[in-house]
């Protein structure tokens, strides 16, 4: 090994070796292979060594006491004894007093506990030691949490579980507490976990070396059903038969995790140490993945009986009220049959499809694929539209490229953050960690929105703007950092062009003149801008707060004037970061699955590109840009478009003005849908094809960091469902497209022939490495995390500065309808819930839809929380029971869009962004009135679906 100049050398059990700065004699002795026991030690990226345990000791010549090896640091000369009968029989005799008061091993939570594993390697099965004289009878279990099993009495008080909460996932909730033999770990102020303000992260339930805190799956018999009576699992040890790495299948940060298989199904999951989480997880990670194993999971392939009606009148648990099953045989020839039929007496344009950004690269790919070379035409889309499309417009038009410009991650070397329009913590949690840490660490933290979300409380500067308004704010924030020359002026002039127009446009935009439109104080915005403009390192995330308006666009544009004014761009802990909302959505635009591009967006108006697709297809490609999805859904509706074929998407939740969709959808000639459950998109097919969960499929996705990852096949598939990529390939064959693709590897290899920005990733690499950041340089090189350090991917290799204008929202409140409706993610549902609101475990923790408001405006309706509302805007009207919440303005209403009874996109607006085609889903004009008195607190809701019933 190479030594650093600040290297220290030192003896090990009789070796030389080398200390890399930080290391500690653990970490050494790890590298060199020797195994030192460790209980209170974490050796995992935010756990900070505590030697608190005293079972990592270690002899060393000269000093008098043994030493903790996790905490203690090497120096030259010194000489370390690892396993010396001082430290050995130290560590022993730890052990035995440790194992005096553990429940013994045959009756404990966790069998397989670090603990159980190091005592059996020190040889201590039992303690020559009593116990406690109370023993643990104090330490009550606590089984409150859906999640998560507390049993103190296997507790050693390491406090593991609250440096997890308090330095990794900085939550704040786990804290010691008491004294002498009674001290132990507590939730806020010794509340139970389920009572707690506990998020639900499991962090401390992966960091627990003794089973004290353990996934309420593998422990309570309650939840373990016809497992239980096996006499090995009694004792609920954390064992599994197969561990199978993969990737996280909600949101964009692309967690790496490791599904714990027993008996075939997932017992657990626990993170992985992969770049984007560090093996954190979220509460959907880690305990929303019983939805796999639901009842309600399509097993068989279904068309629709003669004469059923369409609507959202399907019991997902028995879908054969409207529907008979079929063969796949069968049901194959009459998805294909029935599109080409509505080609050929409509013309191709007639067949649209809609993919999606829950499936892998490959089978977005395909999809994309088969519309294109079937039907001759781009009317393809999937829900990049309807949450980043417009940031990825800005992007591609000011800096040449759609993707992040660095990883989240990256906000740890970053002296300024800003986060606007977002909600990390509830929509990606596991992101949310880094940038409470930066704040921590001494990072000014510049929160702005609508809504003061959780990270208000690590802000230093939270700006709670009027919805809407960006562009004002933005723009009064840039006229600062100008006015006041705080721009980077070597950088403008050289990796920037337009900048005098933008000046010129931001000589009428200061504070005191966009105060009165964002609602934010001039002194609050100067007082931001400076915070920024000053920093040396500054990056920008955002979120579908800032894409989701009519001015979508112009809301990113600004953001990336802000980024270049003050040279934030092209190094280490800076740059620009829209946080994708769904696991694949990165990948799936990459993929070519936007109407507009083809892979790695290539324009289809580009003769060159479009016709190195046609050689590489073998099929006449379309040089016009094709229809988004709310337009497809508008030309359904005209009767344009009479066939769909829809794979993991649900327009009929997902869509605005959901009743719209539906109907459009409805009056389908022929709609085939692709999915895992009787979604309400399907409840409306003409064909259902059932298809496999993300565990039961191997295939890439791409996160929002830029990093393609391998998810693998971890359990079977139930009854006859087939992969999607299996199913879109058969359709295509019987659409005349001759496609031999025999796994997943060769539609990859495709891919990589086809896309620059695949260079030098192989399947066999993601295989070894689990993990590449695109783009790469060679074949044994890493990707680069940050990109344009010289220059930008446009003609002039200069970004382009945009100048926008404040446009109010399509719809402002009036005296009919004077609340802002805002919607959006809640931490414990995702996306339209078909995946969520079927895992028990969330659904106990989140069951029924809700509407936020402040508590000075409850007051005013004369309504209390918990009390039932009518939501209505002019598209339709929804009844939900109000929640309590002062991060609300006083005249706004948010609403989550996750629930099917109380759908929020009934009410949402479908007015586009001219240039994203982003529907304006952040602001509507609503009315709120007292609907009916909610029913008992203990009786089953009147507004329940089955949807929830898991």
């Amino acid at each position: 090994m190479n030594a650093p100049v600040n290297a220290v050398t030192f003896a090990l059990d009789g070796r030389t070796v080398v200390a890399m700065p930080g290391e500690s004699i653990w970490d050494v002795a790890r590298r060199e292979g020797v195994v030192i026991p460790h209980l209170c030690h974490r050796p995992r990226a935010g756990y900070a060594p505590d030697g608190n345990c005293r079972v990592c000791m270690v002899e060393i010549d000269g000093d008098r006491t043994l030493a903790a090896s996790c905490s203690r640091k090497p120096a030259n000369g010194m000489v370390v004894r690892t396993a010396s009968p001082r430290a050995e029989g130290a560590r022993r005799l730890v052990m035995e007093l440790l194992v005096a008061d553990q429940p013994p091993r045959e009756q404990a939570h966790d069998r397989q506990s670090p603990l159980w594993r190091f005592a059996a390697e020190m040889g201590v099965a039992q303690s020559r030691f009593p116990p406690r004289q109370d023993g643990a009878a104090w330490a009550k279990p606590d089984l409150t949490h859906p999640a998560m099993a507390v049993n103190l009495d296997a507790c050693i008080s390491c406090n593991l579980c609250a440096r997890a909460c308090r330095d990794v996932q900085v939550n704040d909730v786990i804290g010691m507490a008491w004294r002498g033999e009674h001290y132990a770990p507590v939730f806020d102020l010794a509340d139970s976990m389920g009572a707690s303000t506990c998020v639900g992260c499991g962090e401390c339930v992966q960091a627990c070396p003794t089973g004290a805190l353990m996934p309420k799956s593998i422990v309570d018999p309650v939840t373990q059903a016809g497992e239980r009576e096996a006499p090995e699992r009694q004792a609920g040890e954390r064992c599994a038969e197969a561990s199978v790495s993969s990737v996280c299948p909600f949101c964009g940060v692309g967690c790496q995790l490791a599904f714990k298989v027993r008996d075939g199904k997932i017992a657990y999951v626990e993170g992985v140490d992969g770049p984007a989480n560090e093996s954190r997880l979220c509460v959907k990670g880690r305990f929303g993945f019983d939805y796999v194993a639901s009842p309600q999971r399509l097993t068989q392939p279904l068309i629709r009986r003669e004469g059923a009606p369409k609507g959202l009148n399907v019991d997902p648990r028995n879908p054969l009220t409207h529907f008979r099953e079929a063969t796949w045989d069968e049901a194959l020839a009459r998805a294909a049959d029935g599109m080409a039929g509505i080609a050929k007496a409509f013309g191709p344009r007639a067949v649209s499809g809609f993919g999606s950004a829950k499936c892998s690269n490959e089978e977005a790919y395909l999809f994309q694929k088969l519309i294109r070379s079937a039907f001759g035409h781009n009317n393809v889309d999937h829900c990049t539209r309807l949450c980043h499309a417009s940031s990825v417009a800005a992007l591609m038009e000011g800096i040449g490229s759609g993707a992040v410009t660095a990883p989240f991650n990256d906000a740890l070397k970053a002296d300024a953050i800003i986060i606007i329009g977002a909600n990390p913590t509830e929509n990606h949690p596991v992101a949310a960690t880094y940038f409470k840490q930066a704040a921590k660490a001494g990072a000014k933290l510049i929160v702005m929105d609508p809504r003061g979300t959780a990270m208000k409380r690590f802000a230093t500067h939270m700006l709670q703007f009027r919805p809407g308004a960006d562009v004002a704010l933005l723009n009064a924030m840039m006229h600062v950092i100008v006015a006041e020359e705080l721009t980077d002026r070597s950088f403008v002039e050289s990796r920037t062009e337009g900048h005098e127009a933008l000046k010129a446009h931001l000589s009428s935009c200061a504070p005191e003149a966009m105060s009165p439109i964002c609602g934010v104080a001039p002194d609050d915005i100067r007082a931001a801008a400076r915070t920024f403009g000053r920093a040396k390192r500054g990056m920008i995330f955002w979120g579908m707060g800032v894409s989701q308006h009519t001015h979508g666009t112009d809301n990113a544009r600004c953001l990336i004037s802000l980024a270049m004014l003050t040279g934030n761009v092209g190094r280490a802990g800076a740059g620009l970061h829209p946080l994708r909302g769904q696991n694949n959505v990165q990948g799936a635009s990459d993929a070519g699955l936007i109407p507009m591009v083809f892979p790695d967006y290539a324009r289809v108006g580009d003769d060159e590109h479009r016709h190195r697709f046609e050689a590489l297809w073998g099929a006449p490609l379309d040089p016009l840009p094709g229809l988004t999805v709310v337009e497809i859904i508008d030309a359904a509706a005209r009767r344009e478009i009479r066939s769909m074929y829809v794979m993991g998407e649900n327009p009929a939740m997902s869509d605005p003005d959901a009743s719209h969709a539906r109907a459009a959808l409805a009056g389908l000639d022929h709609l085939v849908v692709q999915d895992i459950f009787l979604t309400e998109t399907a409840m409306l097919a003409d064909v259902v094809l059932p298809a496999t969960a993300w565990p039961e499929k191997t295939g890439t996705v791409t996160n929002t960091n830029r990093q393609v990852q391998m998810g693998r096949k971890a359990v079977e598939p139930p009854g006859l469902a087939r992969e999607d990529w299996r199913i879109t390939m058969e359709i295509a064959r019987r659409l005349g497209l001759d496609w031999t693709y025999a796994h997943p590897r060769e539609v990859f290899a495709e891919m990589q022939g086809a896309m620059p920005s695949l260079a030098n990733i192989t399947w066999d690499r993601l295989e070894r490495e689990g993990c590449v950041t695109y783009p790469v340089d060679g074949a044994d090189m890493p990707g680069r995390a940050v990109v344009f350090d010289d220059h930008f991917p446009t003609p002039s290799g200069r970004a382009r500065l945009v100048a926008a204008a404040y446009r109010p929202p399509d719809e402002t409140p009036d005296a009919s309808y004077p609340f802002t409706l805002t919607t959006g993610r809640q931490l414990e549902h995702w996306h339209t819930g078909a995946m969520t609101r079927r895992s028990a475990v969330l659904g106990a923790i989140e069951p029924l839809p809700t509407a936020s408001l402040h508590p000075l405006a409850l007051r005013r309706l004369g309504v209390a929380a918990g009390d039932m509302l009518t939501v209505e805007t002019r598209r339709g009207s929804i009844t939900l029971a109000a929640r309590a919440d002062e991060a609300c303005q006083p005249d706004m209403v948010f609403i989550p869009f996750a629930y099917v009874e109380a759908a929020a996109n009934l009410l949402t607006n479908p007015a586009l962004d001219p240039d994203g085609k982003i529907p304006e889903y952040k602001v509507a004009a609503a009315r709120v009135t007292p609907a009916a008195p909610r029913p008992g607190r203990d009786d089953p809701p009147a507004a329940s679906h089955p949807i929830g019933l898991a």
